[in-house]
């Protein structure tokens, strides 16, 4: 059983699993079951709750002992006895049913609507009575007091047959196209339909006159809909004698007072899907609204989403059991499902071991729907080396990234980082060590590793503060709170007070400390005096003290300033000095490198060579043995300091000479 908690509301799907064949023997499926576990864990809550490809509608008798069904293929009905928790019976049809009415409390008399024209009456033994309309059904009415069953589809008129006489009456004639959808109002009995162009007719069939028609085409529009085609009423429900509520065929959701003709409540399920059931929540004020898609539950006054249930396979029918949290649907797959929301309202009788069965659950936290998915984003996936997965079926895109198998995973993520497990491993470790240390004998005073002079000041500021007995506890907070615990574990968070950043925010920071000081010193003094005095006393005290801290704290920053330019002009010229030292060694390289050569060369001649080269030429340069050359370089910080005295310089004789000019420009010079 697969639970699903959105907008904390809990949903559970009773028709998740595994299904066994039905030409299965029994033994076999005993095998099957005792040898899988999905199999042996699942809950059926209706014995062969299914059908063999599709199934077309649902409905619950009044009585609610009585569950009708209708699929394909091949066409058939079947019963559902829920005191047995089983299926009654099967019966096969010529057509696929369209529509189904349950006209008695039981089982005994029902109605089919069938895809050939065809309209089949059942009662407890079999087939009763077939007749044919004159054109092909979408939906049917039942009006009790008269006996008068109603039928709508691709035709103008609303085709009447009597029950009572057995033969057709005179039908309703329209303006419409098709007409989609009908309901019977069961306060004052008011048949209204939904057409093809968008509109709801009324019709009284007492008087058998139309009493209105309401245009829901135009209100269902807004300036954020998308209008790919004029939207047409595919589903209607009455509520009570003055509200009902309209679906068209663009996803929306019309909710009217039957007084006015504009809409209370317009909602959009925003996929531009055909709306194919309805249903109302009164004691909770809640709509239940179905497309092919899922079905959405939400407030019928403000709009507010209550809890969305998405099925794997498309929705064909929605039934809601009267009176409890239980929603069964029918749909385009052969198990037709079952979901269970506590929230909604109890467990029916016949089944009331559902909320023994949630309590359980709830205490005993199962896992949820995505438990087996891991989500990731698109630059995960990216570092996992899966970005060529994006569109294949093993990603499922939801919101701004992806569910992926866990399995999948845990095998690209060992790929991608093998050794990521081992440092898990370390760090799981040395955290548990340390947690063992912790439980021995504390210090005073145990400082963290990162950030040891920021929890000194913490520390020191909070016992300052307990001593002056002020009421507050920000700094024993920021010590004690796990919300914190990082900037004092992860090295990451170490501050560099040698950095630029903090150099400059120094100033402001201490001229902080200061005036918190100053406030637990002044709240010691003056605890005992009286609330007036202290007002007084301290308001000149405090203009002057601040004004002092402000001229105290601009200075520090100037000269933080200052600090910070000398100290980048400093590394400029250092670094220029290193430039310039290895280009000389490099000229110094190759200078030695040809005098290595000149003397090879010279090396090779014989001796009488090397005389006459030596008389014939002076010897001058480096060549002259007699000559020693000595050379004295200046340090680098000598040099550094020396054009650090000449900026110096340079700067003073800037300031005289602007001096020296605004002296003049204020002069007057008179003729």
């Amino acid at each position: 059983m697969q639970v699903s908690n959105t907008n904390n509301v809990k949903v559970y799907n009773l028709s998740s699993g595994k299904s066994l064949p039905a030409w299965l023997s029994d033994r076999k499926k005993r095998a099957l079951q005792n040898a899988d576990s999905d199999l042996k864990n699942r809950i059926e809550l209706i014995q062969d709750f299914e059908m063999p490809i599709v199934s077309n509608c649902v409905r619950v008798s009044e009585d609610g002992q009585h569950i009708l069904a209708a699929g394909i293929y091949k066409p058939r009905v079947r019963c559902y006895d829920l005191s047995q928790l089983s299926m009654k019976f099967e019966r096969g049809l010529d057509a696929e049913v369209v529509k189904l009415r349950i006209l008695s409390e039981d089982y005994s008399k029902v109605v089919f609507m069938q895809c050939d024209r065809y309209v089949e009456f059942h009662t407890r033994f079999g087939v009763h009575h077939r007749l044919r309309i004159p054109r092909v059904g979408r939906d049917l009415a039942y009006h009790d007091p008269s006996c008068d069953l109603f039928f709508v589809g691709t035709s103008p008129e609303i085709y009447r047959f009597n029950l009572e006489q057995g033969r057709f009456l005179k039908p309703f004639t329209t303006k419409a196209i098709a007409m989609n959808c009908c309901d019977m109002n069961p306060a004052h009995h008011l048949l209204a339909a939904g057409t093809a162009e968008g509109k709801v007719i009324c019709w009284d069939p007492r008087t058998r006159d139309q009493v209105g028609e309401l245009d829901c085409a135009l209100s269902s529009v807004n300036g954020q809909t998308e209008i790919l085609r004029v939207p047409s009423v595919t589903a209607f429900k009455f509520k009570d004698a003055l509200h009902f509520a309209v679906g068209t065929s663009t996803g929306q959701i019309l909710l009217y007072d039957i007084r006015s003709d504009k809409p209370i409540l317009v909602k959009d399920h925003r996929n531009q899907l055909p709306i194919k059931s309805i249903h109302y929540k009164a004691d909770m004020d809640l709509v239940l609204s179905a497309d092919k898609k899922g079905l959405k539950m939400w407030n019928e006054k403000t709009g507010k989403p209550f809890v969305t249930i998405e099925p794997d396979a498309d929705i064909n029918d929605v039934c809601v059991v009267p009176n409890s949290g239980l929603v069964l649907m029918a749909n385009e797959a052969p198990k037709m499902s079952i979901y269970f929301t506590p929230s909604l309202g109890p467990a029916p009788k016949w089944c009331s071991f559902l909320d023994n069965l949630t309590e359980e659950l709830e205490e005993n936290p199962q896992s949820e729907v995505y438990d087996d998915y891991k989500f990731v984003t698109k630059s995960e996936l990216d570092g996992l080396g899966l970005g060529h997965l994006i569109g294949s079926s093993l990603l499922r895109a939801y919101m701004h990234g992806y569910f992926m198998d866990i399995r999948l995973y845990h095998k690209a993520k060992s790929i991608a980082d093998p050794f990521a497990y081992d440092n898990y491993k370390k760090n799981l470790i040395q955290k548990k060590i340390e947690e063992a240390r912790s439980n021995r004998v504390k210090k005073l005073k145990k400082l963290p590793k990162v950030n040891a002079a920021l929890a000194l000041k913490l520390q020191d500021e909070g016992e300052a503060k307990k001593t002056a007995k002020v009421k507050d506890k920000t700094a024993d907070g920021i010590l004690q709170d796990s919300r914190f615990s990082a900037l004092f574990e992860n090295p990451d968070f170490q501050v560099d007070e040698e950095s630029e950043e903090y150099r400059l925010a120094k100033p402001l920071i201490s001229k902080q400390q200061k005036r918190r000081d100053k406030e637990i010193t002044a709240s010691a003094q003056t605890r005992d005096e009286d609330e007036v005095e202290e007002m007084e006393g301290r308001a000149s005290s405090d203009e002057d003290s601040s004004s002092d801290d402000d001229k105290e704290w601009l200075e520090e920053m100037r000269e933080q300033r200052k600090k910070i330019k000398q100290e980048r002009r400093v590394k400029e010229l250092r670094r220029q000095m290193d430039e310039m030292t290895k280009m000389y060694e490099v000229d110094q390289g190759e200078e030695k490198k040809d005098d290595h050569k000149k003397t090879n060369k010279l090396a090779r001649k014989s001796f009488g060579e090397r005389i006459s080269l030596s008389v014939g030429r002076p010897a001058t340069g480096k060549s002259a043995a007699a000559v020693n050359e000595s050379t004295f370089h200046l340090g680098a910080d000598e040099k550094v300091q020396r054009q650090i005295e000449k900026d110096r310089l340079h700067h003073q004789e800037r300031k005289k000479l602007r001096r020296s000019a605004g002296s003049l420009s204020k002069k007057k010079y008179r003729p």
